[in-house]
């Protein structure tokens, strides 16, 4: 495994190495929820990974505790980041889990830096927070409380419904500076849930979590993600999906399209030849020309989901900038001699 060349995507600044080969410990442990899966112990020598210009991202900034995800959804774009360490895109991503056990006072130590300027870090972009490691690792608790403690505007996407037990330390967050919470639910067909995202709770479950966050005080949209063409993107299923989301007291929908990066693509397709194999000269032709749906497929899905979202009462998510705290604590952890950014 190439442990002495990880960084998180080719994208990224690559001048050192995000820990080395004698920082891992392997582990496994033999519980039922466990099973199969092992974790890669590492302590990583930066947490704050800066999005490439380039992204569609709304965001600059980015923490991400772990690599890999045991909610094994079949169609993550982030597969391909597992290719980096010489690890299978495949099963490998579903239960080789890299965990940057320091990454909470890593974290605290580069918000504390008089060269860390405040800015929106966004958290579940790259493989879920929330997944299964976390109930083990409990490392969300602290990066809450760090970014709570500097008053620093941050958001969460999330399938888990482990973000619940950290409600209270969301909510004292909230009061100091802006959180955005968002769950991600692409449908509420069960069936399709079961075979395309088998890690993660049901639909119905993490639309609880919406519920919930919204009977706190706390806003909460909704990534409709991904819409899976041919599968879940008929009218009926949009219509199920965007009922059920406004039931929930979501404040946003925002869809998107199934898109198929190199590895992911791989996966996704061969999981579609094994149970959907009608569909796969379908799929060949509507993703031809690279990783997403045409346009006028995207525009098409979008639409119809806006459309019902005002016939349900609630409207596409907000994405403009949050606002930085006018006033940045004292620094609370000495200062870094040298800030690398990853």
């Amino acid at each position: 495994m190439r442990w002495d060349n990880l960084v998180d995507g080719p994208a990224t600044s690559g001048d050192s190495a995000l820990f080395g080969m004698s920082a891992v410990t392997t582990r496994t442990f033999d519980t039922p929820e466990f099973r199969g899966i092992t974790f890669h112990e590492v302590r990583a020598r930066s947490i704050l990974n800066r999005v490439p210009g380039a992204s569609r991202m709304p965001f600059e900034w980015t923490v991400n505790p772990y690599r890999g995800c045991t909610h094994a959804c079949v169609y993550c774009f982030a597969r391909k980041t597992h290719s980096y360490l010489d690890l299978d895109t495949g099963l490998g991503f579903d239960s080789q889990i890299v965990v940057k056990i320091n990454a909470p006072e890593l974290l605290r130590r580069q918000l504390a830096s008089r060269q860390w300027q405040g800015a929106h870090i966004a958290m579940g972009t790259n493989v879920d927070c929330y997944q299964r490691a976390e109930g083990r690792y409990r490392l969300m608790p602290g990066i809450i409380s760090a970014l709570r403690d500097h008053a620093n505007p941050f958001s969460v996407l999330t399938k888990g419904t482990l973000i619940l037990r950290d409600l209270d330390l969301l909510v004292q967050a909230a009061e100091v500076t802006d959180v955005g919470i968002s769950v991600s639910v692409g449908f509420t067909d069960r069936e399709l849930w079961r075979t395309v995202e088998p890690g993660t709770p049901s639909p119905e479950r993490r639309l609880d979590v919406v519920r919930t966050f919204t009977e706190h005080g706390i806003g909460c949209g909704v990534l409709m993600a991904p819409v899976i063409p041919f599968l879940g993107d008929h009218p009926d299923q949009l219509r199920a999906t965007v009922r059920a989301i406004a039931a929930a007291g979501a404040t946003s929908v925002t869809p998107l399209v199934l898109h198929l990066r190199p590895g992911a693509r791989e996966w996704f397709m061969a999981w579609l030849c094994e149970h959907h194999p009608h569909l796969v000269a379908r799929y060949e032709r509507l993703y031809a020309e690279g990783a997403y749906a045409p346009k006028w497929y995207q525009r098409r899905i979008t639409r119809h989901v806006h459309e019902l979202a005002a016939e349900f009462g609630i409207g596409p998510a907000d994405r403009g900038g949050h606002r930085r705290p006018p006033v940045r604590p004292e620094p609370v952890a000495p200062e870094p001699t040298q800030l690398t950014l990853l």
